[in-house]
């Protein structure tokens, strides 16, 4: 245990990140300090953010230093322990780095977690992690449904998307999922129980405009936004008056070589609705509350989550880009250990 595999950040991506962007390097492990632990990781989230992070600009996190391994949430087992409260053998969770191992520090973001208390220890990177607390806290308390509301979901079938349509009918919503392909929207209904579900692929703004419109005739009161782009745009041609709508992401924006984004914001004025981003990390005090509850709806099959698993460190950069593509099938985990 002399040498840790990471997989490095070499040059910033100019649109859709490409290998040579990045590099699988190995270096020494350093000595452990005075309040420090030594996480051998098991599997590291792939999430659409990591992209934004990889970029050189203003965000709520601070660019990933280029030559520095990608940062990513990771669960994994301390190997190793000069911190009090972080013995060898415990399982962690910590925003760490898509790598071997990563040394963390008392006072810092990585917590003990029991893998015994959940059906599986990946499941605190879906329904326990900030996948399922981004969509309890951004759809219930960013979104505030009401029973009957007409609730749109963008990106549908992804990790976030798939739960926040499924929230939505247990609180008594009708709702309406925009998802890729035909066997996406499939799985939208039959195993996320949407009422209705819209294929993006080959609709310009306007074809997505008559399509909600043809599902919602009297318009939407809550979008969860995912996506961006056209997909936001024909969504703000369907509002209700009062409608609100939660910014989670724009993950079709994030790879476009030249700026891009709604033109319809307009339709705010029109419709006095609102629009509110949301990031998880503002909940993080309430995490226990949202997932004693996702857990529960589990518990009784309300609520059902999936897991897509790709395996090594080696294949990190075409597990990442399965979340552009859309070939993912539920929460993105890249399985290291």
């Amino acid at each position: 245990m002399t040498s840790n595999r990471q997989f490095i950040l070499k040059r910033r991506p100019d649109g859709a990140p490409v290998a040579e962007d990045f590099a699988l390097e190995t270096s020494a492990l350093p000595a452990l300090e005075e309040g420090q632990f030594l996480i051998r990781n098991h599997c590291a989230s792939l999430d659409p953010a990591q992209r934004g992070w990889m970029s050189d600009a203003e965000s709520y996190m601070p660019p990933i230093p280029l030559g520095a391994p990608v940062r990513a949430t990771t669960i994994g087992v301390v190997e190793e322990s000069r911190a009090e409260g972080f013995a060898k053998g415990q399982w962690v969770l910590g925003l760490n780095a898509i790598e071997d191992y990563s040394v963390g520090t008392l006072g810092g973001f990585t917590q003990p977690i029991d893998p015994n208390a959940v059906p599986s220890v990946t499941n605190y990177l879906s329904l326990f992690g900030a996948v399922g607390m981004t969509a309890y806290f951004g759809f219930i308390d960013v979104c505030e449904p009401q029973v009957g509301d007409v609730v749109l979901v963008t990106g549908a079938a992804g990790a976030v998307g798939s739960l926040v349509g499924q929230i939505a009918k247990i609180l008594g919503c009708t709702t309406i999922g925009i998802a890729g392909g035909a066997e996406k929207c499939a799985r939208l209904k039959d195993r996320y129980g949407f009422d209705h579900a819209i294929d993006y692929r080959g609709k310009d703004m306007a074809a997505l405009d008559a399509a909600i419109r043809a599902v919602a005739p009297d318009g939407v009161d809550v979008i969860f936004e995912n996506v961006g782009g056209d997909i936001l745009d024909a969504g703000l041609m369907n509002l209700r008056h009062g409608a609100r709508i939660g910014l989670c992401g724009l993950i079709s924006e994030y790879n476009a070589p030249e700026p891009v984004g709604a033109r319809n914001i307009w339709q705010l004025i029109v419709h006095r609705a609102s629009i509110r981003g949301l990031l998880v990390a503002d909940y993080v005090p309430r995490f226990a509350e949202g997932g004693a509850k996702m857990g529960e709806w589990a518990a009784t099959g309300r609520l059902v989550v999936d897991e897509h698993v790709d395996e090594g460190l080696e294949n990190a950069l075409p597990a990442f880009m399965r979340l552009f593509e859309g070939s993912n099938q539920g929460k993105m985990i890249l399985k290291i250990a």
